[in-house]
């Protein structure tokens, strides 16, 4: 088994250090555009191999493609990170370029590759990689609501008093600060809704806090996150190369499913060795409803933006 893992920044990098500490292939590619970057921090990794017990091989390449030749698995993390007070949106024009680059080069040595980005706009980004390669769209998964549930349940574990491992909550819609939809009607703990546990004060806090998550790490450490991304996108990566058949919240290509058709959008999905491998229909209410289909249209409207470039 062979991963890539395209962007050695800070998301990448960790993304890649997850990826070798659980032993998910046997080797692992970290390509970056800077010269020496990714040599550098496979190196670093590789070092740590006998203090941590595992045996992935970890190779380092500079913009050297044919390195990632034959990758079962390909993240995509490449491109400029958000800077404070900078929205996601903003990003298209620099970044657009570079996603659709990358998948041209990594298509060449990997046909086979299942793509799972994470560059933002993530949502813009996952279409154009879409509609850019004519892949089956089975193979492009973006990455965005596994990270905003993942951060949905901090923010649902910091009121309960609980541990996130007993919560189930995800989040649907845009992986932006106003096109998210954290489904707390939905959201459990151990089986239990979260709701009788919670004042509807807090479960308005939680869901503000939730949406904004991004922009708070943001304005606190001056650039985007990369913990939780980065192990948003191993997490994926794992439940590909074990088959795990796991449900997580996705962007994927949506072909009527929650009354959306030609966009990428987040929603619960399987993920096993096929990559997404299917659609569940959470019977959203009226209202959630309404808000998946406002986020479809801002989403939809920075789609358009590719037109231009």
């Amino acid at each position: 088994m062979k991963v890539t893992v395209v962007g050695a920044g800070a998301v990448g990098a960790t993304c890649a250090d997850n990826i070798a500490r659980k032993e998910l292939c046997n080797e692992l590619v970290l390509l970056d555009i800077k010269e020496g970057l990714a040599e550098g921090k496979a190196q670093d990794m590789m070092q740590t191999a006998t203090l941590l017990g595992f045996d992935t091989k970890i190779t380092g390449s500079t913009n050297d493609y044919a390195k990632t030749a034959g990758s079962d698995v390909v993240v995509i993390t490449s491109g400029i990170p958000r800077k404070p007070g900078m929205t996601r949106e903003e990003l298209i024009g620099t970044n657009a370029g570079i996603v659709k680059t990358v998948c041209e080069n990594i298509l060449k040595h990997s046909p086979n590759a299942i793509i799972i980005v994470i560059s933002n706009p993530m949502d813009t980004m996952t279409y154009l990689a879409l509609t850019s390669t004519g892949l089956p769209k089975n193979r492009i998964i973006g990455m965005g609501g596994t990270l905003d549930s993942s951060r949905f349940k901090y923010q649902l574990s910091q009121h309960l008093g609980c541990s996130p491992a007993d919560l189930n909550a995800v989040v649907v819609g845009g992986h932006g600060d106003t096109t998210m939809i954290p489904l707390i009607r939905l959201a459990t703990w151990n089986s239990a809704p979260v709701t009788n546990f919670l004042s509807a004060e807090q479960q308005e806090k939680i869901v503000k806090d939730t949406m904004v998550g991004g922009a708070t790490l943001t304005a606190l450490i001056g650039t985007s996150a990369w913990y939780a991304p980065g192990a948003a996108g191993a997490a994926l990566v794992e439940s590909i190369v074990r088959d795990e058949k796991k449900l997580f919240t996705c962007c994927v290509s949506l072909n009527g499913e929650y009354g959306q058709k030609d966009i990428c959008l987040g929603v619960p999905v399987i993920i096993g060795k096929n990559g997404w491998e299917k659609i569940l229909d959470f019977k959203l209410n009226d209202t959630e409803q309404a808000a998946f289909n406002k986020s479809a249209d801002a989403v939809r409207s920075m789609n358009d933006v590719l037109k231009s470039l």
